[in-house]
């Protein structure tokens, strides 16, 4: 069936569904395809009920879940995007006009174009208000790169349960509920691993199939910090039926930021809700993830298998980089502080006279460390050893 450009619906679907409305008394219909203004027009005319499309219904709930100020203005910027477009339907007011000033007289303004002008102006100054937003957030990730702990990103189908794996790993209370789009507003924990290392975990909006472009932009300064991440762990419920389909979505939007998962070693997938899935195909998911570099088996609710997500991220984390022990003078501020913007001190210990630091570097930058600093102590330790010192 052809969409028909004035109803997208055929005159016997338009017919059949009449009385169904209106014996029901229902005041809300929403479409699960996009709509034009004028298709939504005509269908609130015929139904005699308010008419909203896919974006719409989408709009409705990120109106209802934002919290901070960030969410709110990112939610009303797609939400006027949206509006903007649609002010030719019917309202009753569109043919009146103002009057003109001054000399020229004439026609002046009718009330759509105040609108349209108004609409524009608040978008513009939405606009403003969120590249400071992302200004700042440029700030703080570079106050983040002086203190050089990595960033982890959840992302993921929105309801694949990262909040609650959020919280799981960060010991946290952020909400978390069988909703959609239950997280809105960014979420940044900073939390140790059982390795003793420290990392920054970042909770982000939920993906959905045929995201509207409009979304992705005003949500664009979240999602800058999933671009920034060391890792990006891609959080699936491997219990839903459409989870492949799901994990397609969610590509697609990453693909549009610039990351592509196939080929982007950021990307970790995380099965999680395996505890809702039949006992035969959990250990099966197990066993798989246990020989993948790529991906984890868990449950967040019930924490099954965290700690696997855990080892995961310190081999990723020191994947390329040597673990090494160094002793610098305490008063050797120089060689400290270029351990510090150089590496990842996992731990340190100072006494009297030394500071006993272990810390993971680039290969070459343990030659380079020994080059400028020769009077410096430096051991080399296994990682595995580290981990268990």
């Amino acid at each position: 069936m052809r969409p028909r450009p004035a109803t997208l619906f055929g005159v016997g679907h338009i017919e059949t569904l009449t009385p169904v409305i209106a014996d029901a008394g229902i005041g809300l219909v929403v479409v699960d395809h996009p709509l034009t203004p004028v298709q939504q027009r005509n269908l609130e005319r015929d139904w005699k009920a308010k008419v909203i499309d896919r974006t719409g219904l989408i709009l409705e709930i990120f109106g209802a879940r934002a919290r901070t100020r960030e969410g709110q203005l990112q939610v009303e910027l797609a939400a006027l995007t949206y509006q903007r477009s649609r002010l030719v339907r019917s309202w009753t007011h569109l043919e009146r006009q103002r009057g003109g000033f001054g000399f020229l007289g004439g026609p002046g303004e009718s009330q759509l174009e105040i609108d349209r002008r108004l609409i524009s102006e608040r978008i513009v100054k939405l606009k403003a208000e969120l590249e400071e937003v992302r200004r700042t957030r440029g700030l703080h990730r570079r106050a983040r790169e002086k203190v050089p702990y990595p960033v982890v990103a959840l992302v993921g189908y929105t309801n694949a349960g990262k909040s609650t794996l959020f919280n799981r790993m960060a010991g946290a209370d952020v909400f978390a509920k069988d909703l959609l789009f239950a997280t809105l507003d960014p979420t940044m924990r900073s939390i140790e691993l059982p390795s003793n290392r420290k990392i920054i975990l970042s909770d982000t909006v939920g993906f959905i199939s045929d995201l509207p472009h409009g979304l992705v932009e005003a949500f664009r300064a979240t999602l800058e910090e999933v671009e920034a991440a060391d890792i990006i762990l891609h959080v699936r419920d491997v219990s839903h039926p459409d989870t492949e389909a799901q994990k397609t979505d969610v590509e697609t939007v990453l693909k549009e930021l610039g990351i592509d998962p196939e080929t982007d070693d950021r990307v970790v997938e995380v099965l999680n809700k395996t505890d809702l899935v039949p006992p035969e195909e959990r250990r099966s998911l197990v066993r798989q993830s246990r020989r993948s570099t790529h991906a984890v088996a868990l449950s967040a609710l019930t924490g099954e298998g965290i700690e696997t997500l855990f080892d995961l991220i310190d081999r990723r984390m020191v994947a390329g980089r040597e673990v090494v022990d160094v002793a610098v003078d305490v008063s050797d501020g120089a060689a400290i502080a270029w351990l510090y913007g150089r590496g990842e001190v996992l731990e340190r210990r100072d006494d009297e006279r030394q500071a006993h630091m272990r810390v993971a570097l680039e290969r070459a930058d343990v030659s380079r460390f020994g080059a400028r600093f020769p009077y410096a102590a430096v051991a080399e330790q296994p990682w595995r050893d580290a981990r268990r010192a």
